[in-house]
């Protein structure tokens, strides 16, 4: 036999164990499963919160991100914070 022939049988011998390889646990039924959209948009209305999109400048987008990291809160809740304190304050 050539080389190359070698060569070919090896790289199939290597791709045929490869297809027999099983899953890795954290792509296969392992994993932990993820709640849907579906779910996580009923949890949200059980909670009463409608998604509310807005179109906002990059720098106050920065300062609000900078905000939420330095009292540690996420973004929904700093965001619903500072628009009851200003719609309270009209």
């Amino acid at each position: 036999m050539k080389k190359a022939d070698l060569d070919r049988n090896e790289e199939l011998k290597i791709s045929g164990k490869m297809k027999q390889a099983g899953t890795p646990d954290r792509f296969g039924s392992a994993a932990a499963p993820k709640s849907s959209r579906r779910e996580q948009r009923k949890l949200e209305q059980a909670q009463g919160l409608v998604a509310f999109a807005t179109k906002l400048d990059s720098q106050l987008v920065k300062q609000l991100q900078d905000r939420a990291s330095e009292r540690q809160i996420g973004m929904n809740e700093l965001v619903t914070e500072l628009l009851a304190r200003g719609l309270a304050a009209d």
